[in-house]
């Protein structure tokens, strides 16, 4: 095992933002260069919504899968005209698609498409399957799936880091579970603002809608590898879509998946794209672990630095 390795993670839905990547765009053409040919591939101004909103638009699921991953893929542009390069990728929930084309698996083109498509894939099996999401802090892994066993239509969806544990469900699952969690002593429990009950069973129509689309995709073994949440492993171009598939109904498991990448040797996290969501749960799994977020060009720097100490 070779110590300092650097693992680039790309985070999911809840971390878009207005004014995302205008800053790295005026920086590095090249970043530009991402929004232009993700606007060819969707029919969609991803520049402007991401630039200048509004927010409203900007969090409509089928807006905000594109234009996210679009974001990340134009910061992993001025990184890479930086110098700095991964040793892992990593990606949660839809930002796996980010990962898989930091990986050389897919072009960024086909990234905006594929994630357009989700987005429409899962805001329809949303609205034909209503459902809800909500985050438990302060009990282990153990006893949010213990009570999720007991209660119909309610299951783990997003392991983000040791007592944070993000269910999906039903409209009545959830707050069956929300009223259990509080009783067996959870510190906080916060309904989720979104607009369906995302990696769970709910989300299967989804997976029956964007199948064929992805089937239809050519996937190159990865230049980088690539570490799946879904698995939590190491997947090559043979697996990878019956994991995005998968990925839609199944748990994110982000803690087991950093806990992993950790024992491969990575000790630097660079989360590529808008806030800093994955920075902060990476520093919960780990303290010994570095962690920072790329948004902006004078993230960079730091990156760097945390590299060159690595």
């Amino acid at each position: 095992m070779t110590e300092g390795k650097v693992a680039f993670c790309f985070p999911g839905q809840g971390s878009q933002e207005v004014g995302m990547g205008r800053a790295m765009s005026e920086a590095f053409p090249a970043a530009r260069d991402v929004y232009d040919r993700a606007a060819e591939a969707t029919g969609l101004d991803l520049a402007a919504l991401c630039f200048d909103g509004p927010i409203e638009r900007l969090s409509e699921t089928d807006i905000t899968q594109p234009a996210l991953v679009t974001t990340e893929l134009a910061c992993l542009a001025g990184l890479t005209a930086a110098g700095l390069t991964p040793d892992y990728v990593v990606g949660h929930s839809v930002g796996e698609y980010a990962a898989l084309a930091a990986a050389g698996s897919i072009d960024d083109r086909t990234a905006a498409h594929l994630t357009r498509e989700r987005g429409l894939a899962t805001a329809a099996a949303a609205a034909a399957t209503p459902g809800a999401m909500a985050a438990v802090i302060g009990l282990d892994d153990a006893e949010v799936e213990r009570l999720c066993d007991g209660i119909d239509g309610v299951w783990a969806a997003n392991y983000n880091c040791p007592g944070q544990v993000v269910v999906s469900g039903t409209l009545e699952g959830v707050e069956a579970f929300m009223t259990a969690a509080e009783t067996a002593g959870a510190r906080r429990v916060v309904k989720l603002k979104v607009s369906g009950g995302f990696h769970s069973p709910l989300t299967a129509l989804a997976a029956d809608r964007l199948a064929p689309v992805l089937e239809a995709t050519a996937f190159a073994e990865p230049s980088v590898p690539f570490f799946s949440t879904v698995t939590t492993r190491l997947e090559g171009a043979r697996d990878i879509v019956p994991i995005l598939l998968q990925q839609l109904t199944a748990p994110v498991r982000f803690t087991q998946a950093v806990g992993a990448l950790r024992d491969l040797g990575a000790r630097t996290f660079i989360e590529v794209g808008p806030g800093t969501v994955l920075s902060g749960l990476i520093r919960r799994i780990d303290r010994s672990l570095s962690s920072v977020s790329v948004s902006a060009p004078d993230d960079i720097a730091r990156a760097q630095e945390l590299v060159a100490g690595a």
